[in-house]
């Protein structure tokens, strides 16, 4: 409990009202060219918050928020987690990166059990999971990795099944990892090794939901891994390749789901009982719901039937709260010490809110990957359910009912901290559609002129930030020259990734001046002793100082 007590800051008082603290997922600051959905936004509410607040801007990637290095692009999940911890944690690819070159992962009681279970069963060993180096979910050289591990280890049997990417990497770049796949898996074949592609498909239809938002999406995925019913190729590269033909307009992330079959049609390799499967993403959102339907005895999502018997694990766990999945090969970081259970614990009262897409960030991601609330007194946490229509097609999303919830939330002087996410910037971001992504900036700009008119009426606070880009660049760009890139025949080479870019940063108060403290580089771990020093606390110990001065 002593660990948890707030101070009194030392030379600011708190504000009378409340603060809004909203994440405008996905809305970098771009290079202002004609790839920048942000800059060609028409955005009169953001303007005119600019001419009265102070603006600044923080670090969203790499190493400010616990990647392996700066040139890893930010996410939702770790944006979050630095906005709610107020501190930098390790996160998953660089805790992976780790115990693969220490060889811990390899001497884990976890990864011996999966190794023991084929070698007695003489079932596969299945590694499931994304297909690229994007480095937010999964990165393909920890599965090489393990690929190795496995054959030295004498697993005589493996399968492959690739969920491709094409969002955190170039929309039709799929065949450059099948390629370093294939090159791996015949080097171990040529060695005696039976090691083949099963299944895949692409990670926006098949396997890859999140927040329960299509649980049909992990149906599909189910039935192509486990059960081996989609249509049939000879190969990975060969059902990428007719698929592509097939529709031009199709990009990696929407690719139908497919299997791989010998000459006489039977499928290589479907999941039965005896096998070991290993999800090899890192991390968590996108890994719960097909985890769960390993894992849990009592299943009820989609028609699984009885679960398998299968030694199943995950390569991390992805909700430490719920224990998904029971098994996992390395230790998630362990955030403490949020500022949100920190102001739970000083009586205060907090409300967040985020339509289906993001809600876990707010919530979930926000408190240290724990789910539930601290209090369930203090606390309320609305999600607006999402939209299931292709994101582009309606790039407002839930914008505006997410802004209803929050502005209510401010009138009816309940909360001293409202937090709230708009999904826009990132999922319109993600589909490569630049007109769409305007829109989608377009409308949150009008929710956040909503929120600051309703905090200002109720004599409080903002902050306006975002955890990562994406919006802000939605064209590639040449690394090395910085250019724009096009396809052939001259149409511009969609972006569908997130970005290095900085994100901007608002903050604003109805009773007093803001001043800006004198920091070099601050970042989004920045945020949470702002917050509290608005709401009249010093910083806990550890934390990352205020962006204010006092």
């Amino acid at each position: 409990m002593s660990t948890l007590h707030l101070q009194p800051h030392p030379h600011t008082e708190a504000i009378s009202g409340p603060v809004t603290l909203v994440v405008m997922d996905g809305v970098g600051i771009g290079s202002g060219d004609l790839s920048d959905a942000v800059a060609a936004a028409r955005t009169p509410n953001l303007d005119a918050l600019a001419k009265r607040a102070l603006v600044t801007q923080l670090r969203a990637h790499g190493k400010a928020v616990g990647l392996p290095s700066d040139g890893d692009m930010g996410n939702s999940e770790v944006g979050h987690n630095a906005l709610g911890a107020g501190r930098v944690f390790d996160q998953g690819a660089k805790r992976v990166n780790q115990a693969i070159a220490t060889g811990d992962l390899f001497e884990g009681a976890e990864w011996k059990r999966l190794v023991a279970r084929v070698a007695e069963s003489g079932e596969p060993l299945h590694f499931l999971g994304l297909l690229s180096d994007g480095n937010v979910h999964s990165h393909i050289d920890h599965l090489l990795a393990m690929l190795r591990r496995a054959h030295a280890d004498g697993v005589k049997r493996v399968r492959v099944h690739a969920l491709l990417d094409g969002r955190d990497v170039p929309e039709t770049s799929a065949l450059q990892y099948v390629a370093q796949l294939e090159a791996v898996l015949s080097e171990l074949r040529g060695a005696g090794a039976d090691y083949r592609v099963a299944s895949g498909g692409g990670r926006m239809h098949i396997t890859m939901d999140r927040y329960e938002a299509d649980w049909a999406m992990v149906e599909r995925g189910w039935q192509t891994h486990v059960r081996a019913e989609a249509r049939k190729f000879a190969s990975l590269e060969e059902a990428i390749v007719t698929l592509g033909e097939e529709d031009a307009s199709i990009t990696d992330q929407h690719l139908p789901a497919f299997v791989i079959a010998d000459s006489d049609g039977a499928p290589v390799g479907p999941i039965r009982d005896g096998a070991a499967v290993v999800f090899f993403n890192f991390r968590g959102d996108r890994a719960i719901e097909i985890s769960r339907a390993f894992d849990e005895q009592d299943f009820t999502a989609f028609e699984r039937g009885p679960r398998l018997d299968v030694a199943y694990a995950g390569i991390m766990q992805y909700d430490g709260d719920l224990q998904i999945p029971r098994h996992f090969l390395v230790d998630p970081p362990a955030i403490d010490r949020t500022f949100g259970e920190y102001l739970v614990y000083a009586g205060k009262r907090i409300f967040a809110c985020a339509e289906t897409q993001k809600f876990g960030h707010v919530t979930y991601f926000w408190n240290g990957n724990r789910s539930g609330h601290f209090s369930d007194a203090l606390e309320k946490y609305v999600e607006v359910p999402s939209d299931l229509a292709p994101f582009e097609q309606r790039p407002w999303m839930k914008a505006a009912e997410v802004a209803d919830a929050t502005v209510a939330a401010i009138a009816s002087g309940d909360f001293d901290l409202v937090r709230v996410n708009f999904a826009n910037g990132d999922m319109v971001g993600h589909t490569g559609d630049l007109e769409a992504a305007i829109l989608a900036v377009e409308a949150v700009d009008l929710c956040v002129g909503r929120l600051v008119e309703a905090t200002e009426r109720a004599g409080g606070a903002i902050v306006v930030t975002a955890d990562h880009g994406n919006a802000d660049e939605m064209i590639e760009h040449d690394k090395k020259t910085g250019a724009m890139k096009k396809k052939g025949g001259g149409a511009w080479q969609r972006k569908t990734s997130h970005t290095l870019n900085a994100v901007p940063c608002y903050l604003w108060a109805a009773d007093r001046e803001l001043e800006l403290a004198d920091l070099t580089q601050p970042g989004l771990a920045n945020v949470a002793a702002t917050a509290l020093m608005l709401m009249g606390y010093a910083a806990p110990e550890g934390y990352e100082p205020s962006l204010l001065k006092a």
